[in-house]
């Protein structure tokens, strides 16, 4: 096993390589005193799965990611990580006092997995060779991502708490998922695909804050950021990767990505070929090795 550790302005970052473990923290290391408890703190980890798997378990909630994903767990509760094989993954350790959210609300987000990943990779690799004011920065927009998963995570319930169509949402939301890469998915797709009109589709999304055609934009670019940060040899080419998530014109996937993540493909590619920043230390918890049990983008054309 090998783990590096470096940070990102006042965030601690650790890159974990090895093959099969298990990493936890239970409610009995939590119980002991400060000074015998395993390393990790009161800290919430974003955790980016470089390659390989992992079954995140806390708060009742039980999660598989893979390569591109982003986990969230809390480390002052309890939680288990299972790698069922070899593995590498960066994680970023956020203390509790510096997020400003009121007490109890990132549990909305811990035991969870999203496709953000990708959006926080760059992050991770900027940092290499970065002064403190930049690596500051980097660091508070790591912040500010934790923050928007978790308002993200609190309009949706209280969308459901009000009785507001939260349901419907939802189920459009997972087709547009399941059908980013069929470049006929537009507004009128999704309408017919649900038996109503468009008219009452974009009712559904007037307090999404995002319309239907640009969230399909959106969820297209995100998954194609995934694809093209993960590499691989041999590595995609761009214009292969965007026609599989639905892109059918190349000049337009340039500007709509550029737009969005503020680089073109190619160099959002380059900066995930830069390794993070070793040094410093671990603020992972204590793990055991050995084979756990198996884990089991918008707009159209």
């Amino acid at each position: 096993m090998r783990v590096t550790g470096g940070s990102l302005g006042h965030l601690r970052v650790t890159t974990v390589e090895a093959g099969p473990l298990r990493a936890s923290r239970t409610a009995r290391h939590i119980a002991l005193p400060a000074g015998q408890r395993p390393p990790g703190g009161d800290f919430v980890a974003l955790g980016v799965q470089t390659s390989g798997s992992v079954t995140l378990v806390q708060d009742g909630r039980r999660s598989v990611a893979g390569a591109g994903d982003l986990v969230v767990y809390d480390t002052a509760r309890p939680f288990s990580l299972d790698y069922p094989e070899r593995f590498s993954t960066h994680v970023v350790h956020v203390p509790h006092r510096t997020l400003p959210l009121p007490d109890g609300d990132a549990r909305l987000v811990t035991g969870t997995v999203t496709g953000f990943g990708a959006v926080l990779t760059p992050f991770l690799t900027a940092s290499a060779g970065a002064g403190q004011a930049v690596a500051g920065r980097l660091g508070a927009g790591v912040v500010d991502l934790l923050v928007t998963l978790v308002a993200e995570r609190t309009r949706l319930a209280e969308s459901d708490r009000e009785g507001a169509p939260g349901p419907l949402v939802t189920r459009v939301r997972d087709h547009i998922d399941r059908h980013l890469a069929d470049p006929g998915l537009s507004p009128e797709a999704v309408a017919r695909a649900h038996h109503i009109s468009v008219r009452y589709l974009h009712r559904l999304f007037e307090d999404e804050d995002i319309t239907v055609r640009k969230l399909i934009q959106r969820r297209r670019l995100e998954e194609c950021a995934r694809v093209l940060a993960r590499g691989g040899r041999p590595a995609p080419t761009v214009a292969s990767v965007a026609q599989r998530w639905g892109f059918v014109n190349p000049a337009h996937f340039s500007r709509a990505f550029r737009d969005t993540f503020g680089v073109s493909p190619r160099e959002w590619r380059g900066l995930r070929g830069a390794g993070p920043g070793a040094g410093g230390g671990s603020t992972e918890p204590a793990v055991s090795a050995g084979r756990p049990e198996p884990a089991a983008v918008d707009g159209a054309r």
